[in-house]
């Protein structure tokens, strides 16, 4: 199935502040009515990109195209484009007046009548829930209520790109919750464009259609929450979404498309099996989840391709789940429920199994990341 037209389009697009490079050669289309989610590390350039798109700052070099059109460097075509979209910054600045003036502030500069403002903002403080607080003085708001009222105040001028630069930041749980919540209702309904930049990975998965990793500047890997969070293509997209075993070995056989990774240097080494067509001699990582690792009592005996007795040699419980790291000849994390630990008796010393499929193993060539 063909995607939708573009509506914001980089090619080969590079940033620099004085002698350091923050992005360096991104290429990417996102289609109309697209939720695209942005995630990596503090610092990887995610927000400068965001700028970037909303022509609040020029690319030292490469090309962006909105909605088809080349944005050009200055004059009035470039004026109307930005007036098209709405950045969300990731601390709201609210003017020192009431949250109906903050929302309608937008419309009135660009001279929309009163009696339509007057319709336009409360039917969106109604959408985001905050039709009683017209009157309020937005500097007293909470954080979760301040974001809404930033949501709010872009919603109105009907953009057609939304930009959100990390829009639950330091929010609590509830108001996080509820953030995301109106974020999604409106992807749906409105079908506007939104680009996302985030470094809550729960949240990438949640709520975008596509993702992509920015990485030191670079775009590293884009797709769906499945290509990106269970098939990542290099070692630093592993880690970062939270691949914690990334173990290193060589494929010493390969058969209907399962392949066998021999792991450390010992030529009696352990083996793990893969659903994988890397052929054979070639050097590899073995990426499973932790989540995908199941543990058992040491006198259990699996039908799993991958079991492997070991030692626990540290448990951390956080809320409902325990990190569990496992001595097996080669170190492996595991993350089971905290009731599991408490019934298996998981602590330090204790012998266990550690059980996972090939289906569960990801193999990537470890030449190609060096």
């Amino acid at each position: 199935m063909s995607r939708p037209p573009s509506m914001i389009r980089i090619t080969a697009l590079t940033h620099r502040y004085g002698d350091r490079e923050v992005l360096k050669g991104l290429d990417l289309s996102i289609s109309r009515g697209e939720t695209f989610a942005l995630i990596g590390p503090t610092g990887a350039g995610k927000t400068t990109l965001l700028r970037i798109i909303d022509l609040l700052e020029m690319p030292s070099s490469g090309e962006i195209c909105f909605d088809d059109r080349p944005v050009p460097g200055s004059g009035k075509q470039r004026l109307q484009m930005r007036r098209r979209m709405s950045l969300i910054h990731q601390k709201p600045q609210l003017f020192d007046s009431s949250v109906y003036d903050n929302v309608a502030c937008g419309l009135r500069w660009r001279g929309n009548k009163e009696t339509e403002t007057v319709r336009k903002v409360g039917s969106i403080l109604e959408t985001v829930g905050l039709d009683r607080y017209e009157g309020r003085d937005a500097r007293t708001l909470s954080g979760g209520e301040a974001q809404r009222v930033a949501l709010a105040r872009a919603l109105v001028l009907e953009p057609e790109v939304l930009l959100l630069d990390e829009p639950t930041a330091n929010l609590d749980p509830v108001s996080t919750s509820r953030i995301e919540r109106l974020i999604r209702s409106i992807a749906r309904q409105r079908s506007t464009t939104m680009i996302m930049a985030t470094h809550d990975m729960s949240q990438g998965q949640y709520l975008a259609d596509r993702i992509g990793v920015l990485i030191d500047g670079r775009l590293v890997q884009t797709g769906n929450s499945t290509e990106v969070f269970r098939s990542p293509r290099s070692e630093e997209v592993a880690g970062f979404v939270g691949m914690e075993n990334i173990i290193e070995g060589k494929v010493v056989a390969s058969a209907e498309g399962i392949a066998t990774v021999k792991t450390g240097s010992d030529p009696d080494g352990t083996t793990i099996q893969a659903v994988s067509d890397q052929p054979v001699g070639r050097e590899v990582h073995a990426c499973v989840r932790p989540e995908d690792i199941t543990l058992a009592p040491a006198t259990h005996r699996s039908s799993a391709r991958n079991s492997f007795r070991g030692t626990v040699t540290g448990v951390a419980s956080s809320g409902p789940l325990s990190r569990v790291e496992v001595d097996c000849g080669f170190a492996l994390v595991a993350l089971v429920t905290r009731l599991s630990t408490e019934e298996l008796g998981l602590e330090e010393g204790a012998a266990v199994v550690a059980d996972f499929k090939a289906t569960a193993v990801h193999v990537i060539e470890r030449s190609a990341h060096r």
